[in-house]
């Protein structure tokens, strides 16, 4: 844990992957070919008080979705990439985009398609569900599984390694 908060205090953006992160990683497809996606509110809302305290947050999808980019729309989360079977480049541009070094970002994934832009991070984080080569090369396993709890776990630790997740808390303690 010690190596995860000392890692977490250098970054600046935390990105993930979207199936088995910020959702259960179930694929939902209707009769007439529309897919759906299962958004768990706490994580949305972790997201957005980490964006509030000032780290940036990216997604890196093997996936296309038009859900996906309405809802990182609807979160203030403005690095997204879709599409990227391989996520080692989608790292990389992530990375060219922002002007960040490697760490400065962290990564959150659950599967092994993850590994490669795991392995660039500064911080790669591994949800509870992960695949085991996954668990394995990460700095640091959420206790929560992806799409219910995971993402507002990362998002606490980053908080809490950059000294603000009492300030941000506390603004609903005190109202």
């Amino acid at each position: 844990m010690e190596n995860a908060l000392k890692r977490a205090a250098e970054v600046k953006l935390v990105a993930f992957d979207v199936d088995g992160v910020l959702t259960d990683g179930g694929l939902y497809i209707g009769d007439n070919g529309v897919e759906y996606k299962a958004f768990y509110s706490r994580d949305g809302h972790g997201m957005r008080m980490l964006l509030d305290s000032g780290v940036q947050i990216g997604v890196i999808t093997g996936r296309r979705s038009q859900l996906v980019a309405d809802r990182m729309v609807s979160l203030g989360v403005e690095h997204v990439y879709q599409g990227c079977r391989e996520k080692g480049p989608g790292f990389e541009s992530l990375l060219r985009d922002t002007g960040l070094k490697r760490g400065q970002v962290a990564f959150v994934g659950d599967d092994v398609m993850d590994l490669p832009a795991m392995s660039r991070a500064g911080l790669a984080i591994a949800v509870a569900d992960a695949h085991p080569l996954v668990i394995e090369r990460a700095h640091w396993k959420t206790q929560s599984p992806g799409g219910r709890g995971a993402v507002r776990e990362v998002c606490e630790l980053v908080m809490q390694a950059k000294g603000s997740l009492e300030r941000v808390l506390g603004a609903y303690l005190d109202s």
